[in-house]
């Protein structure tokens, strides 16, 4: 990748005999949403600490923005804008007092940090909030106002660890939209450190799988999808009226299906049968089921997402630590 926003080279963060971050190998382009999914535990808050600068690595880099994170920390935090799960803030000052102060530690003149103040509080939704005292507001209020926080000093990265956690279902639409039009409005880098993939999926444009401290893959959902499943890409549910059963003898239907090129695997479970095809097959087995002159009740295409994904790397489960 040219000219990566976010780079580490061979990164790693032990504690005596513990090794949280290992060799971590990861390039983040300008203008990308990237998902950094793992269970809690995995080393992804370790990682972003040293992208941060606050916590040196045993070995290897990080850099931000071309910015050496541990030789320059102090620089890297002028262009990052940093999200933690949980918000700090002083309870007793409103929200817009909240913002303000954050504006004068970053040297913005008074002026422009009330104007940008009153911008970013009405863009996430807080207008009507700005002057309750931030010790009143919700959760979801709070993760909100932290990325008016965040974005205050106008950063070219932002890195979100866990930002939605605790946040009711509603909250976490309304936050993952306010993401995703933040980077396609200003062109934002950022760092998505999540452990639900439903939401990596919805609004990242790649994801890297972190597993105790090793990246495992990296890639779209698409590319991943290759990467492991390379006998099947997509799954075939049908279900055949002559055999609403697990147990009825499914021979007829195997010889029929079987021949069809690209057909890796079929199953019969409680009366439907999986077909696991290398390409989407749907029309293929449709047409071949009704000219046998089967009744075809309906016919499902399902394409292996990352709930898939994410499971082949934990045998028995998805981990949530």
């Amino acid at each position: 990748m040219l000219n990566p926003v976010i780079e580490m080279v061979d990164l790693t963060k032990k504690y005596r005999s513990f090794t949280a971050v290992d060799c971590l190998n990861l390039t983040v382009g300008k203008g990308e949403i990237f998902g950094l999914l793992g269970p809690n535990g995995a080393g992804k808050s370790t990682a972003i600490l040293m992208m941060l600068g606050l916590t040196e690595p045993t070995s290897g880099m990080v850099s931000v923005c071309g910015i050496n994170s541990t030789r320059n920390p102090i620089e890297v935090k002028r262009k990052v804008g940093y999200l933690p799960e949980e918000v700090g803030f002083y309870d007793n000052p409103t929200g817009m007092e909240n913002l303000l102060y954050t504006a004068r530690l970053n040297s913005i003149p008074e002026s422009e940090a009330k104007k940008r103040a009153e911008e970013l509080i009405e863009r996430v939704g807080m207008a009507e909030a700005k002057h309750k005292k931030t010790g009143k507001y919700s959760r979801g209020m709070r993760q909100r106002l932290g990325l008016a926080d965040v974005l205050i000093k106008k950063p070219e990265v932002i890195i979100l660890d866990e930002p939605t956690s605790g946040i009711d279902p509603q909250g976490v639409r309304d936050f993952l939209q306010l993401i995703v039009s933040l980077k396609q409005e200003q062109g934002l880098t950022i760092l998505f450190s999540s452990h639900n993939l439903h939401q990596v999926q919805q609004v990242c444009d790649r994801v890297g799988i972190f597993v105790k401290g090793k990246l495992q893959s990296v890639g779209d959902i698409e590319s991943l999808s290759k990467q492991l499943f390379t006998e099947s890409l997509c799954l075939i549910e049908a279900g055949i009226h002559e055999f609403p059963a697990e147990n009825t003898d499914t021979k007829p239907v195997r010889k029929l299906l079987e021949p069809i090129n690209g057909i890796a695997k079929i199953e019969h479970k409680k009366g439907v049968f999986e077909i696991e095809c290398t390409s989407d097959l749907s029309a293929t087995i449709a047409q071949t089921i009704v000219n046998a002159g089967y009744g075809l009740n309906f016919l499902n295409k399902k394409e292996y997402g990352l709930d898939e994904i994410y499971n082949r790397y934990f045998e028995g489960g998805i981990q949530h630590g």
